[in-house]
């Protein structure tokens, strides 16, 4: 639970005559940011009825939308800090919480970004243009098939892919760019899920990996937001991420998947690393054995054909 709570210093009164740097008013532009932010809240608010939010609407209810304390409780916030926050005051606001209410307020990727900058923080979302994936590692994707393959970050948001990939896997066109991750498919997607034939181990290993990983990121927002996301969505992972196993990234190298037109695949997978250091990588998925080999073979010709 996220609980954020204003410091001592917020509302702390003058003690003496003197002005000091510290307690001088903010500027101009600080003071017409907050304000924008708290009404940009309470409109996000009160556009939301609670049957929409899947809370019950009650006999009394003033406000035409949510109340105060249940956009608090949908974003495991306090009332009184968030209160304070549509009030404009001068408080600290984390990427997480931002992350949550955004969520809370079901607010679409233009308004998210909205909330983000009137908050003055950075959104930890991956960018939708998928920075860092250049044509020429798009090209190699593309001659990879019809091996399975796709670039990735160190936090396991997936920036590119081939067709194959998408085909073996599920159709990640289909999903904003924020649900891309392996991370959140492993634990919140049926569709990607059901076709991994050894679920539970993958899932294990998935947890085990981002815990390995997360040690040389331990305080980057994006990060946390990640994390609370899965916490949030996720009892199955939070159990997981309380045991503290840890793999490195190149753990575990075998994967089946059954997918849906041609049957059993037998894939064995490689991290590219794309520059220096374990970050941005492009992950290949190779045929184990003739068998799978031939087989996607067939799903590039049925996917082929799909498209002509």
């Amino acid at each position: 639970m996220v609980l954020e709570t204003p410091s001592a210093t917020t509302e702390r009164p003058p003690t003496t005559a003197r002005t000091t740097t510290a307690e001088r008013p903010a500027p101009r532009a600080d003071v017409a940011r907050r304000s924008e932010l708290a009404a940009f809240l309470r409109s996000r608010r009160e556009r939301i009825t609670p049957e929409q939010a899947g809370l019950p609407r009650g006999l009394r209810r003033r406000t035409p939308g949510l109340r105060r304390e249940e956009v608090a409780q949908l974003s495991a916030v306090g009332v009184t800090w968030y209160t304070w926050l549509e009030q404009a005051r001068d408080i600290q606001v984390s990427a997480q919480v931002l992350d949550a209410l955004s969520r809370a307020l079901m607010l679409d990727r233009a308004e998210r970004s909205h909330l983000f900058a009137l908050a003055n923080v950075t959104d930890p979302l991956p960018d939708t243009g998928s920075a860092g994936v250049s044509p020429e590692l798009r090209l190699m994707l593309e001659q990879l098939e019809p091996f399975p393959a796709c670039v990735q970050n160190a936090r396991y948001d997936i920036l590119a892919y081939n067709r194959t990939y998408k085909h073996v896997m599920c159709d990640l066109d289909a999903l904003p760019p924020e649900e891309r991750n392996c991370l959140w498919l492993h634990f919140t997607s049926e569709n990607w899920y059901a076709n991994v034939v050894d679920r539970e181990d993958a899932k294990r290993a998935m947890a085990a990996k981002f815990r390995a990983a997360m040690a040389d990121h331990i305080a980057e927002p994006a990060w946390k937001c990640l994390l609370k996301r899965l916490q949030d969505a996720s009892p199955e992972f939070r159990e997981l991420w309380e045991e503290h196993e840890v793999i490195p990234p190149t753990a575990n190298r075998k994967r089946a998947y059954m997918q849906s037109r041609v049957g059993l695949l037998n894939l064995s997978y490689s991290n590219l690393w794309t520059g220096p250091h374990a970050g941005t990588r492009l992950l290949a998925f190779t045929p184990a054995d003739e068998v799978t080999h031939e087989r996607l073979r067939q799903l590039q010709k049925l996917v082929i054909a799909d498209e002509g």
